[in-house]
This record gives structure tokens, C-alpha cells and sequence, in this order.
């Protein structure tokens, strides 16, 4: 995966852009597209992962198919995890 991380327009000091990546690299994430689908082209996704230390994320992110550009992310909230160990749970 390529990540543009030029211009971030949020704080990467929460959630490093290493556990950003991680998070996406999990086998067991989830990339979600919200219910509106308007433009595809700007179309923006979710992805709830946990990096290779166990970091929950929450990222909203854009991509063209071969670039990733994240433009949100932070640690997932408890109901964040709570769904997310529950998705990871069916996939078992």
C-alpha cells in the first residue's frame, strides 16, 4: 500500500502514521463505505484496524486504487472496538 502523507491536515502525533498503516495491513480490518454514495471520485471510506501493537484505529480515508490518503484518523472509541471484535469474531 501507498500512503500520501504530504500536507496532513490533522495531528499525526495520537496515532503515528505507522500505526496507521499497520491498522490497514491488519487482516482482520474493516474498510466500510458510508451509506451516501455520491461522486465515486471523492468518495471517502472507513477503516477500523489494529496496528501490530495492538493500537485500535479509526481512519477516514480517500483512494484512487493504488494511493491511500488518510484524512482523519484516531484511536477507536470502546463501542469502536466492542464492533469490531464482534466482526472479527464471525470472520473466526
Amino acid at each position: 500500500m501507498d500512503f500520501d502523507w504530504l500536507d496532513v491536515s490533522f495531528d499525526l502525533t495520537p496515532v503515528p502514521p505507522r500505526d496507521i498503516e499497520e491498522s490497514f495491513e491488519d487482516p482482520f480490518s474493516l474498510k466500510l463505505l458510508p451509506d451516501e454514495q455520491g461522486d465515486q471520485s471523492s468518495a471517502r471510506y472507513y477503516c477500523l484496524g489494529k496496528s501490530l501493537g495492538g493500537r485500535p484505529v479509526f481512519s477516514v480515508f480517500w483512494t484512487d486504487g493504488k494511493r491511500y490518503r488518510v484524512i482523519y484518523a484516531r484511536q477507536m472509541t470502546r463501542m469502536e472496538v466492542d464492533f469490531f471484535d464482534r466482526k472479527k469474531a464471525e470472520d473466526l
